[in-house]
């Protein structure tokens, strides 16, 4: 497999029939040069996906890679290898079980009210103008207001958070990490002084938000360490707006471009949380993944040598045309839509369900709202990167 061709224009525009032509050469590789594997079918991703025998891509590993990180990036070595995404059994369930309660279906649903109120607001905004982008106006502000209001930080620090966290994504992503350490880790140091303060102020005036619960497990002894309560705390803010902001910017692209699919969306609004699981399967906001075994492990008829990373590219395996019908259509009311674009298994995404409720919520308002929106752009950008599909920008016109 020429990996070269990842780092094409070509590539970036649109990934997907590189994705097939790699499939097509082998469904799970060696990648030589990468001292990894590449697995890129969805019977493979989704085995992977829930199979014990392999562990984080995040987790500590012995090699030349992740001691150059530790020595150039202390701090955000440290962060992605205690939290949640780096964590394995039993760590990893401890973690999980002290935040899950906030992102139960019960509570989520319980935001609804509140995430439709900031899309009318966002809207309200917009309208005068005729014409927004709709990553920066909209896309961005929807899930990271609501994420600092769960966690309970001032919601006026949105765009410091916001400037904190777009270097922290793109470290997430090993092919590109190499260039931003150095701003990462000055964004980390801002992070973990500004999280100290929020702490010091909830003891001073407790309340039933998310940094709350977490302080008190925290407070009660083993329960969650120091660095544990940082990392938690940094990785819900990330993971709580990012992946929401590219899901909602990659898929009303993808609406726009299929204009009968949008206006099928407009004629029957009780679809939107179907669009959101087509949006997910057709232009994942998160492209690749990775675990390693815990040791040799013997996989459709290959032997994957213990410690050894294995990418796992959602983004082929939700285009799999073994798995879904003529993958590479649009249709917003796909049956039987299962997925990876929240990956499987113990590392399942735990903000799924916020995430979709958001993305159902923004999608009926802006068809809603602006029912003859339009593409203000003939060709889009995005940002430097592969696991994370993410706009640079989606100018639209509101009609």
């Amino acid at each position: 497999m020429d990996v070269s061709r990842l780092f094409t224009p070509e590539f970036h525009a649109d990934p997907y029939p590189i994705y097939r032509e790699m499939r097509e050469e082998g469904r799970l590789l060696e990648v030589g040069g990468m001292e990894s594997w590449i697995a890129t079918g969805y019977e493979e991703v989704f085995t992977i996906l829930r199979d014990a025998r392999f562990k984080s891509g995040f987790s500590r590993s012995d090699n030349a890679y992740d001691r150059q990180w530790q020595a150039r990036s202390p701090v955000t070595f440290e962060f992605f290898h205690r939290n949640m995404l780096g964590a394995n059994p039993p760590d990893h369930t401890r973690l999980r079980g002290l935040v899950s309660r906030a992102f139960t279906p019960r509570r989520v649903e319980s935001l609804r009210p509140r995430v439709e109120s900031i899309v009318s607001k966002l809207l309200d905004e917009v309208a005068p103008r005729g014409r927004m982008d709709v990553v920066q106006d909209f896309a961005y502000p929807l899930p990271l207001t609501v994420i600092a209001e769960l966690l309970g930080v001032p919601v006026e620090d949105r765009e410091k958070l916001k400037a904190w966290s777009q270097p922290f994504t793109r470290i997430l992503d090993g092919m590109t990490r190499d260039a931003y350490l150095e701003e990462a880790e000055a964004a980390a140091l801002e992070m973990n002084a500004y999280f100290r303060e929020q702490f010091e102020r909830h003891r001073q005036r407790p309340g039933d938000d998310l940094i709350d619960g977490l302080l008190a497990a925290h407070d009660e002894g083993d329960r969650l360490s120091e660095d544990e309560l940082l990392s938690t705390c940094l990785l819900l803010l990330v993971a709580g707006h990012e992946t929401t902001t590219n899901l909602v910017g990659n898929g009303l692209l993808g609406l726009l471009r299929h204009p009968e699919q949008w206006e099928r969306l407009r004629a029957q609004p009780e679809l939107a949380p179907s669009a959101v699981e087509e949006c997910l399967r057709y232009d994942a906001p998160v492209q690749f993944t990775s675990r390693r075994p815990w040791e040799d492990v013997e996989l459709f008829g290959r032997t994957v040598p213990g410690d050894m990373e294995v990418i796992l590219v959602l983004g082929a395996a939700n285009r799999d045309p073994a798995r879904f019908p003529d993958p590479d259509r649009l249709d917003i009311g796909r049956a039987d839509n299962t997925h990876l674009a929240f990956s499987q298994g113990i590392h399942f995404c735990l903000g799924a369900s916020l995430a979709r409720l958001e993305a159902e919520v923004a999608l009926r308002g802006l068809s809603r709202r602006f029912p003859e929106m339009e593409l203000a752009c003939e060709t889009v950008s995005y940002r430097p990167g592969f696991a994370i599909r993410a706009l640079e920008a989606l100018p639209v016109d509101l009609g």
